[in-house]
This record gives structure tokens, sequence and C-alpha cells, in this order.
């Protein structure tokens, strides 16, 4: 089962997908662990990421979908994954929609975790004061 989850950023969506990933015993991807695990392992890839991200600067969309499709081939995505972070905008989903389809591969779900902005913001408000 090959998930993506949107929602807008303190939605919840990364708390879903955990639950979602473990229900179904598939990874849980987010592009920040994939960020961070390239990082660590010094992966091409990741350096390449880290030289905008050393500049402060948001990783190009091409860069981290070839980030994320490299992360799809690993084994434990073999029974699918729950993508968390990727898409955020529309041409973002429509180029993952596209290398998917280069590689004869599709999402079965998108989830959208659609949550009103005052509870959002509220939400934020105890992750900021509580350190969470």
């Amino acid at each position: 089962m090959k998930i993506v989850m949107l929602g807008a950023p303190g939605a919840g969506k990364g708390t879903q997908a955990k639950q979602i990933a473990a229900k179904y015993g598939v990874p849980h991807i987010s592009t920040g662990d994939i960020f961070r695990a390239n990082l660590k392992e010094g992966t091409e890839l990741g350096l390449k990421a880290k030289v905008y991200m050393d500049q402060g600067q948001l990783v190009p969309d091409s860069l981290t979908l070839e980030l994320i499709m490299d992360r799809f081939a690993k084994d434990d995505c073999k029974n699918g994954y729950v993508l968390d972070g990727f898409p955020r905008t529309i041409p973002q989903a429509e180029a993952l929609t596209k290398a998917l389809k280069d590689n004869n591969d599709k999402l079965d779900y998108a989830i959208d975790v659609d949550v009103p902005d005052e509870n959002i913001i509220n939400r934020m408000r105890v992750f900021r004061t509580c350190g969470l």
C-alpha cells in the first residue's frame, strides 16, 4: 500500500502517518528523515542537498524528488510506504506522479488531513510553550 499524506503544517500528518505505517507494516517516510539519513551516510545525493541546507536554502524539488525515489527503491518499501512531507505544492505532486509513472509505479491513496486553522494554531501554541 503506497500512501501520501497531505495537509497543512501542524495538521497531524506525521502522527497519522506513523500510525498508518505501523498498522500496515510499511515504513513511514518523511522528507526530513530522508535528508538526515543521506547526510549521515554521506551519500552523493545527501552531499548535494547539504550544499543548499548549509546556505539556509530549500533543497530544490528535483533533488528532493531524487532522494524520495531513491528511498522508495529500498527493500523495506517493496510492500509500500507512507510518504509524509512531500508533495506540498501542485508542481511537486505533478513531478512525483511523473517520476512514479516513469518507474511503472503509482500511489494507492492520498490522504488529506484537513484540520481547521484554529486547531492548528492552538496546537502550535502548545508545541511552542511546552517545547514539544
